[in-house]
């Protein structure tokens, strides 16, 4: 029986992801000075997926349980592999900060599909004002960094907005196919095994040169993005879909970019806190306060 509401112990534990996921983007960037970001993307999910394969060996877990399994392991890797294409791409032709602020247009996405294609997950205008007002903190996160609107940046902020949209839908996908029939072991690695040809593929014909150099400290960064990101934190992530509304949990990944400029920014780099970082951290713990303390009182609501 999935639970309608988060109690401390996922909403713990999702903050625990945020942090992991906020400090994944100083990682990038410290293993982006060794090589290219597609190729590191493609690097990370065939590390990921071999250990996935072998632990499921490991434990007799059968990878592919029938046809129907497989073809929907392909979308969901084709889905991901797409989403980081269109990311990458993306910040070739508009800024890094209005690629957060796109991408992070997931959670409504995902909320839409939710109570389109899900049952027992309906969006309300409660929880509507609890995405809105977080996604504002989001805004407010990058505002000084965020740039004016042209049509130079037009195809890049495109490629950020479906790249949030992909985000979201996968997630409800998963829901709605795979969780009821699979484990979150052979989900995730569905999804990293299957985006591997296509990231390598992207790379070669988009990035030049795939490795620039070899250092530990890149080696480090990337060995966190393989294990504790990849693996294990998407690991935790699908057991969370298993059992909870995915928009509550989506929801939640408003924390990411506010974890991930103090970890790059403040403790890695030195800058001093600015107000915009206070005032986000502020509207995305009340949209999330609103966001799930209505779904305790009408979960069903329409």
């Amino acid at each position: 029986m999935e639970e309608s509401r988060l109690q401390w112990q996922p909403i713990a534990i999702l903050m625990i992801l945020a942090l992991i996921w906020g400090a994944n983007m100083a990682s990038i960037k410290i293993a982006a000075r060794d090589m290219a970001p597609l190729f590191m993307a493609g690097v990370r999910s065939l590390v990921a997926s071999i250990g996935l394969f072998i632990w499921m060996k490991i434990k007799r877990i059968k990878v592919f349980p029938s046809r129907t399994i497989l073809f929907h392991g392909l979308v969901v890797g084709a889905l991901f592999g797409i989403e980081f294409g269109l990311i990458y791409e993306g910040l070739a032709y508009t800024l890094a900060s209005r690629v957060y602020v796109l991408v992070y247009t997931a959670p409504f996405f995902a909320a839409l599909g939710a109570h389109f294609f899900l049952q027992g997950d309906r969006l309300n205008p409660w929880k509507a004002a609890g995405l809105s007002i977080a996604f504002l903190g989001v805004v407010a996160l990058f505002s000084r960094k965020i740039g004016s609107f042209s049509v130079g940046t037009l195809p890049g902020d495109l490629m950020a907005l479906v790249a949030g949209a992909l985000w979201g839908m996968t997630t409800v996908y998963i829901k709605k196919f795979l969780s009821p029939r699979v484990l979150p072991l052979q989900i995730l690695f569905y999804q990293v095994f299957f985006s591997v040809p296509l990231l390598f593929l992207l790379s070669l014909f988009l990035e030049s040169p795939m490795v620039k150099s070899v250092s530990l400290i890149g080696l480090s960064a990337l060995f966190y993005q393989c294990i504790i990101v990849a693996f294990l934190s998407y690991l935790v992530w699908f057991e969370l879909i298993h059992r909870y509304p995915v928009s509550l949990l989506h929801a939640f990944s408003f924390f990411t970019p506010v974890f991930g400029v103090f970890l790059s920014g403040v403790l890695i780099l030195g800058e001093s806190i600015h107000l915009n970082l206070l005032v986000a951290l502020m509207l995305v713990s009340v949209g999330m306060v609103l966001v799930n303390r209505q779904s305790a009182s009408a979960p069903d609501a329409v």
